[in-house]
């Protein structure tokens, strides 16, 4: 599971924080579920909107190559002969 960036963080923060001051003063609630409630609202909004924040592309980051992509299996060699020839060769012995 990859660590949240700092902007997930900062911007899930400040939805927890904002959101459930809103609602708190909105709902005009005293209750102490009430206030449970608005509090486990702002927190899953909070983890809503850190989720939703769009990840740094991989591509964009450039570091060493894997190990895997240094290892690609060579281009197969196609061998194609294009005249036989006439005269055999003849091979000389070693002196």
């Amino acid at each position: 599971m990859p660590r949240p960036t700092a902007a997930q963080l900062a911007y899930g923060t400040f939805t927890v924080i904002f959101s459930t001051l809103a609602m708190l003063l909105l709902s005009q609630t005293s209750s102490g579920v009430g206030i449970a409630v608005i509090a486990i609202a702002g927190l899953a909004l909070g983890l809503l909107v850190a989720m939703t924040v769009p990840l740094p592309r991989q591509s964009a980051v450039r570091g060493p190559r894997p190990v895997a992509a240094l290892r690609e299996a060579p281009a197969p060699v196609v061998a194609s002969v294009s005249s036989v020839a006439s005269e055999p060769v003849h091979e000389r012995a070693a002196s």
